[in-house]
């Protein structure tokens, strides 16, 4: 069983999401630094690469911060 708590990679959507609960044989995921939660069965998961997560986790952090900074206009 997955960890809540942990990152997978969803292979269906290539998505990376946080291991949130498990719940009727899915796991539910929820984006990197928040949003709209998605289900996937654990079939259709495999570890994200340390680059991948990285990559994802910068490209959050950058659209927040583009985000944060519009609205201080």
């Amino acid at each position: 069983m997955t960890t809540i708590g942990t990152y997978v990679l969803d292979t269906r959507t290539n998505r990376i999401g946080e291991v949130m609960d498990h719940l009727n044989g899915h796991l539910q995921l929820r984006p990197i630094g928040g949003g709209v939660e998605w289900d996937c069965r654990p079939v259709d998961t495999e570890p994200p690469t340390p680059e991948a997560l990285l990559s994802e986790r910068v490209r959050t952090r950058n659209k927040d911060s583009r985000t944060r900074g519009s609205l201080n206009l």
